[in-house]
């Protein structure tokens, strides 16, 4: 079972609480064809708003568990 919407949102929030910038992956991108598009769809949406489907965050690994603390990852 993949982490839901709320799960994800409260990632990413703890995330950028940390000066780690995520990469968002919303359920719009996988509508566009090209890297400016998917730019274009999430800037579109406010930060509540975002239908985020996957993130991706890169920092030192305690700052990493921190972030991700309670998710749960599909097998």
């Amino acid at each position: 079972m993949a982490p839901d919407r709320p799960s994800l949102s409260r990632a990413m929030e703890r995330a950028l609480a940390r000066n780690v910038v995520p990469a968002l992956y919303t359920e719009e991108m996988f509508r566009t064809t090209h890297d400016a598009a998917n730019r274009e769809v999430v800037k579109a949406v406010a930060r509540a708003d975002l239908n985020l489907v996957g993130i991706a965050v890169r920092a030192e690994r305690k700052v990493i568990d921190k972030i991700v603390d309670g998710l749960k990852f599909h097998s």
